[in-house]
Order: structure tokens, then C-alpha cells, then sequence
């Protein structure tokens, strides 16, 4: 079961409102399709994003594929440690493996993302 103080996209990355940011990262679902981690391209301080854009790239051993903005606003921190260790993603998704921190452009945003049990019933479907 996903951790249910986060919000989910149908590409997989999630977003948790924390002291007025959103902290987005990528659900363990979608760094166990990856497979190991090698290398993760993000923004930087003082970029915007669009919710469901682009944002960066994550590749693995397997493949390289982008990640999704799963909510608007200015980045004001990005986990720096991920540069020299991107296995982070896959030992901890939902804390020591987070990528970004965004300063929300509209935290009502957050209602077009799915709860961790709408995420759930997503991932049994492509289980099938």
C-alpha cells in the first residue's frame, strides 16, 4: 500500500504537501519497472514547473524516461544527493530517494492527483 499522506499521478510520481511545499519524488512502483537506478536529470532552483509536463529524466540500466510535474510551481530545492547516489530512488521512493521541492502555484492541484487508495486500484489494473 502506497503511503496515504501523498498525492499520485497516473505516471507515477507523487506529491506531499509538507510546511507549504510539495515534495515530489516517484512511487515504488515505477522504480521497480526501472530496475536500478544510474542516473537522474533534474531542475534547478528557481525553474518552473507546469503540472503533467516534463520536468527531468530518470534512466536505469533498462531504459530512460521522464518525469512528470505532478504539480505547478517554482522549484526552491532539489536532493542533491540523488547526483551521486540515484540508487537512493530505489532503496527509500518515499523519503531519503525525494527529488524535488516545490513552492505550490496552486495546491488545488493536488485534487486532480489520485488518493494512495485511487493509486492502488490504478496499479491492480496494470497488474492484469
Amino acid at each position: 500500500m502506497e503511503p496515504t499522506d501523498r498525492r499520485y499521478s497516473k505516471e507515477h510520481e507523487w506529491a506531499k504537501l509538507d510546511e507549504g511545499l510539495a515534495v515530489v519524488g516517484i512511487t515504488h512502483y515505477a522504480q521497480e519497472q526501472l530496475g536500478d537506478i544510474v542516473y537522474v536529470e533534474l531542475p534547478q532552483a528557481g525553474d518552473t514547473l507546469r503540472q503533467f509536463e516534463s520536468f527531468g529524466i530518470i534512466e536505469s540500466v533498462k531504459a530512460a524516461s521522464d518525469l512528470w510535474a505532478p504539480i505547478s510551481g517554482e522549484v526552491v530545492a532539489v536532493n542533491e544527493e540523488l547526483v551521486d547516489r540515484p540508487e537512493l530512488v530505489n532503496e527509500d521512493p518515499y523519503e531519503g530517494g525525494w527529488m524535488l521541492k516545490v513552492h505550490p502555484q496552486d495546491e488545488s492541484e493536488m485534487g486532480a492527483l489520485m488518493t494512495a487508495e485511487e493509486y492502488g486500484a490504478l496499479l491492480k489494473t496494470l497488474e492484469e
